[in-house]
């Protein structure tokens, strides 16, 4: 019982996550069936929201493990997730078991299947996502379930290897001078081994994994940095990153490469699990001074990885799994996976409720917002009607007369307006086009070409960080030539605004400036990445010319995703610059003409009169009850959104206390673990 209460802990966060991303669907699909209903919809906003419920009804959780090799990564990942197969479902042994980034999932499209890439694809320039869209590229091996023997057999397939030689190992980018196993490896047998296959994607039904979890299982670092799509890409958007070191080596070199490089400032859901901790494990030694090793531990990792000791865990995945397996409680606990897991699913959700934030749901909560500006717009021409029609009754007919004159005076002012919000509509429209085609693939793709054509002959780390800075400059030159034209149709918007504002009296609302701060923080993400790359040793003394190509063609992959996005944004800012305004007008103009009619109408039948203000107030309660539901809807998305904007706050509050206030050992209690001291000089 215990174990499976310990074993749903994690499971209960992704059912939570789904009953979060099911209220989001829900919310939205109310939101888009009302505006179908309403006289707001157009085909731009069905687009908008049909394209963010595809997104969400098709959303994943993923999470990355990366570790140097001989870890415990593979373990770690058997007892979090797979100890219900009740023994090892990932082959996990001593020394290098994982050979290539393995993705896991369930697509209930497919059949439980392990598709494996081979390895001589990296001959090509194809990219792992456009690899992912050709089936004939990859060998597909079905998985029987129902036979666990017959999944072990074939799972086996992750860690097959082969023989080549050094000029085979090198055409493929994956030979590495300053290996000392594979120089070794070479001058006794004249061979190197390397990785059968390059990537695996395994479709396994677990229900984690149906409940949209996606594992992203790593190799060591030589092929994290022999593969640039991972870095730039698959890691970066993996929703939470766990890095695992071992208690019997300590924080290596290596690992502080795969930690600085691949995670510290790449990913901001980030855990530390000290694998291996059972090497402590010491009958003769009292249990508090076991804990306090322990805990010394974790406090030198936490200060040489420059993280808080609250997110780094002392764990013996090898335990763990062992422990669930046997159904043996006591060593659960004694392996630490328990806080591990409990963490982590906090993380996770955290993490995507963030993301969500950020997307979809920021977007829907603003399209709700303006359909409610709408409506209270509407409510409010309904109470001057109602007091319109309320005033007519027991006066003459001058008077009412006078009424209607006021009225009609003011449509012929509204009518007047027109013309101007016509001429700045057309001159918004006109900067905005011209606006668009800056942000165009067709310009990248002419600025990737011209670089790749400068580089062609001399594929260099030099060649590689003069490209990316060439294209930072023309991304920093855009983005402020951009900047001074949306700020010219903002303030033609403002004008306008001011005008229907001040003869009109339509409600104070000045249009968003356009912010392109995430178009350049993620160009200058890419250059950093870039830079990184470009200053490594390794590659800088090496000259990899098969890697340097690999890595341009997946900062151009990159490049344009982002480009793309700030197109998005833009057309999305051009359409709200001046669409509520346009709105407002639509709904004054047909206020206008019903009022005018509805007092031609009253004025000189008192029946009539008495009957319109009825129709009246019956709308007027209709639309407070769609305005109440409109509510709703955009509290809903509010209390979602709320626990991990505060979560985010609580965090930042702590890093500031850590770094204030840690205290570190004198020294570590391990002789085989580097100092703090030292550490920080590899």
């Amino acid at each position: 019982m215990h174990q499976q209460t310990i074993t749903s802990e994690l499971n209960a966060k992704m059912e939570e996550y789904q009953a979060l991303r099911a209220g989001l669907i829900n919310t939205i699909e109310n939101y888009r069936s009302w505006l179908s209903r309403s006289d707001q919809s157009d085909a731009v906003k069905e687009l908008r929201l049909f394209d963010i419920l595809q997104t969400l009804q098709h959303d994943q959780l993923v999470v990355a493990f990366l570790a140097e090799f001989s870890r415990g990564k593979t373990e770690t990942i058997n007892a979090l997730f797979f100890s219900d197969f009740n023994q090892r479902l990932l082959p996990s042994e001593a020394g290098r078991t994982t050979m290539c980034p393995t993705e896991i999932f369930w697509d209930a499209h497919e059949e439980p299947c392990i598709k494996l890439l081979p390895i001589e694809t990296r001959l090509t320039e194809n990219s792992l996502t456009y690899l992912k869209t050709t089936p004939k590229a990859w060998q597909k091996f079905r998985l029987d379930i129902n036979s666990s023997e017959q999944m072990v057999a074939t799972l086996r397939k992750l860690i097959e290897q082969k023989t080549v030689s050094q000029h085979e190992a090198e055409s493929l980018g994956l030979w590495n001078p300053e290996d000392v196993g594979m120089g070794k490896e070479l001058q006794t047998t004249g061979k190197v081994t390397i990785p059968f296959w390059r990537h695996a994607i395994i479709n396994y039904p677990h229900p984690m994994l149906k409940n949209g979890l996606v594992i992203l299982d790593t190799p060591g670092l030589n092929t994290l940095g022999a593969e640039p799509e991972l870095t730039l890409n698959i890691i970066p958007s993996a929703h939470a990153v766990i890095f695992l070191t071992a208690a019997d080596s300590g924080i290596t070199k290596s690992d502080l490469k795969i930690w600085n490089e691949y995670v510290k400032g790449r990913t901001k859901f980030k855990l530390v699990a000290l694998n291996k901790v059972d090497i402590l494990w010491d009958e003769l030694k009292p249990a508090q001074q076991i804990k306090n090793e322990i805990d010394r531990q974790i406090n030198i990792a936490s200060h040489q990885l420059g993280i808080s000791p609250d997110s780094v865990f002392a764990i013996s995945a090898q335990k763990a799994l062992i422990a669930k397996i046997k159904k043996d409680p006591a060593l659960l606990e004694s392996s630490g996976i328990n806080q591990l897991e409990h963490v982590l699913g906090e993380k996770i959700i955290l993490a995507k409720q963030e993301i969500l934030g950020r997307t979809a749901a920021s977007e829907c909560g603003e399209m709700i917002k303006l359909s409610r500006k709408v409506l209270q717009l509407r409510l409010q021409d309904l109470r001057t009607q109602i007091l319109e029609l309320n005033t007519l009754r027991g006066l003459n007919i001058d008077n009412s007369k006078h009424i209607l004159a006021q009225v009609v005076a003011e449509r012929k002012r509204y009518e007047a307006s027109i013309p101007t919000f016509n001429q700045a509509k057309d001159k918004i429209s006109q900067i905005g086009n011209k606006l668009l085609r800056h942000l165009s693939l067709a310009y990248l793709d002419s600025s990737i070409s011209q670089s790749r054509e400068t580089m062609e002959d001399s594929w260099t780390t030099v060649g590689l960080n003069q490209s990316m800075r060439t294209l930072m400059r023309q991304a920093n030159e855009l983005a402020s030539h951009i900047g001074k034209e949306s700020a010219t149709i903002k303030k033609l918007a403002d004008n306008i605004y001011e005008v229907f504002q001040t003869r009109h009296g339509f409600s104070v609302f000045s249009p968003p400036a356009l912010n392109m701060n995430t178009f350049l923080s993620n160009m200058q993400a890419l250059e950093k990445i870039t830079d990184d790359f470009c200053k490594d040793p390794i590659n800088l003394l090496t000259e990899k010319h098969f890697l340097i190509r690999k890595f341009f063609l997946g900062l151009g992959t990159q490049s344009q995703r982002i480009f793309e996005q700030a197109e998005k944004d833009c057309k999305q800012w051009l359409e709200d610059v001046i669409g509520i305004l346009q709105e407002q007008i639509e709904i004054h103009r047909k206020n206008l003409e019903e009022r005018t009619a509805n007092l031609m109408k009253a004025k000189a039948d008192a029946e009539a009169l008495n009957a319109k203000l009825a129709e009246i107030e019956e709308r007027y309660a209709a639309v407070s009850k769609e305005a109440q539901a409109l509510d709703q809807m955009l509290l809903f998305i509010v209390r979602t959104l709320k626990p991990a904007a505060k979560a985010m706050q609580a965090e930042k509050l702590q890093m500031t206390e850590f770094g204030k206030n840690m205290k570190l050992p004198d020294a570590p209690f391990l002789s085989i673990m580097p100092s703090a001291e030292a550490a920080s000089s590899l």
